[in-house]
């Protein structure tokens, strides 16, 4: 392979090497938890040498480890993400009221952001029910054919969800469905004027849910939140009428509790 070359359109103050160890460990995929060398470099788009360095500095950190086979990451990867969790404040906010969400409907709930094309899943309660798909912290699916993807793609400025659908997932996800570009519009528009959306064996057979926005205090759409259900238990109608009002009101208090973190002066080290 030749040597890797360096990205186009970086300003004078971008670290290179950074980037590539961010891309080191992006390479691994879901049901591909162990990765040779030459695996990883592939993945990567590095040379091998490079690739073996970061490996080496990541496993040093404690981000990786040496397997029989290859190298695999370690858990503590999970800190990434958790720090920018804990930074936006929302779990702390949100674990109570998704907690009772979860009582009233005995059904998993969720939050998740926007990142491109896909949604991640920033917080999570869970009922032990069998479905299609694992979900934790982190994971990401397709936007589109979520039912938070939909009510975080509609608050989009219509303008924008062209481009950021044009993104490529980065979830390893094949969904069910893949709507007409005039089809998707028709839904985002209904999503708007509804305020919620559904999704209904879209992503996967078995599983559908209803979703609706988080807002901050100044009424911006920063996450979405869901009642997540399994088809062959929970119909449309019971999501629609028992649990998405529910939800509704577990949105309400989330973001007033949030709009109440955000006007407390936080103090600077």
């Amino acid at each position: 392979m030749a040597p890797p070359t360096a990205r186009k359109d970086t300003g004078p103050d971008f670290i290179e090497a950074l980037a590539r160890g961010l891309d080191v460990i992006r390479s691994f995929r879901p049901r591909q938890p162990e990765m040779t060398l030459t695996e990883v470099a592939t993945a990567a788009g590095l040379a091998r040498p490079t690739a073996r360095r970061i490996l080496l500095t990541l496993e040093e950190l404690g981000y990786v480890r040496a397997g029989r086979g290859g190298f695999m990451l370690t858990p503590r990867v999970l800190e990434l993400g958790v720090a920018y969790v804990r930074s936006q404040g929302l779990w702390e906010i949100a674990r109570p009221h998704l907690e009772t969400l979860v009582a009233q409907t005995n059904e998993s709930c969720s939050i998740a952001q926007l990142d491109g094309s896909d949604i991640v899943y920033v917080a999570r309660v869970a009922v032990p029910k069998i479905v299609t798909l694992s979900v934790s912290i982190g994971t990401r699916f397709p936007a589109l054919q979520t039912s938070l993807g939909k009510v975080l793609l509609a608050a989009l400025p219509p303008e924008r969800v062209d481009a950021v659908l044009a993104e490529p997932s980065r979830s390893g996800i094949e969904p069910c469905w893949e709507p007409a570009p005039e089809e998707r519009r028709a839904m985002l528009r209904e999503v708007r004027a509804t305020g919620w959306a559904i999704t209904d064996q879209q992503l996967a057979p078995g599983i559908r849910s209803v979703a609706v926005p988080l807002r901050d205090g100044h009424g911006q759409v920063i996450a979405a939140v869901n009642v997540n259900a399994n088809a062959a238990e929970t119909s449309l109608e019971k999501l629609t009428e028992q649990h998405l009002p529910a939800l509704l009101r577990a949105a309400g208090a989330i973001g007033a509790d949030f709009a109440l973190y955000e006007a407390v002066p936080q103090a600077s080290a």
